[in-house]
């Protein structure tokens, strides 16, 4: 049995692939409500699992009419996808963010398989055995260098 946080998860993006429109608002409460869930764990599925790296955009209102709006971001061309690139990655970037980065690309069919294998192994915090800051910022280089050279086709 599935739990609670990828039932969330699979409901959040079944409602975005039924929306015309590519996003959804919801009430943050009355999504725990449905799913007899705390509020906070809505908060936890939506921050680590519709992230920017991922390609989902998040927007949230406060106060008593207060929504979260999960936006499908869709690549299209090498351009768009170049600059989501530069714009996710900028000097230095995480191994979560990373890996995120690289399975948006693939899902978006945008990279392969073995290319996004290949990625990963190279950004690894194992292969980068650096001390932080220095180990984010050299993730950075290669991997905007690999994504240029297999996105500049």
């Amino acid at each position: 049995m599935r739990n609670v946080s990828e039932m969330i998860e699979q409901h959040l993006k079944n409602m975005l692939q039924q929306s015309p429109e590519g996003a959804v608002e919801i009430q943050r409460n009355e999504l725990a409500d449905r799913f007899e869930c705390v509020p906070s764990q809505i908060n936890y599925v939506i921050s680590t699992r519709f992230t920017l790296e991922k390609g989902y955009l998040v927007e949230s209102k406060r106060g008593g009419g207060g929504y979260i709006r999960i936006q499908k971001i869709h690549l299209q061309s090498c351009g768009s996808i170049l600059d989501f690139i530069f714009h996710t990655i900028q000097d230095q970037i995480d191994q979560t963010s990373s890996e995120g980065l690289v399975y948006r690309l693939h899902e978006g069919g945008h990279i392969t398989v073995r290319e996004a294998n290949l990625i990963k192994a190279a950004i690894s915090r194992d292969t980068l055995n650096l001390k932080l800051p220095l180990r984010d910022q050299l993730r950075a280089r290669i991997l905007k260098s690999m994504l240029i050279t297999l996105l500049s086709k």
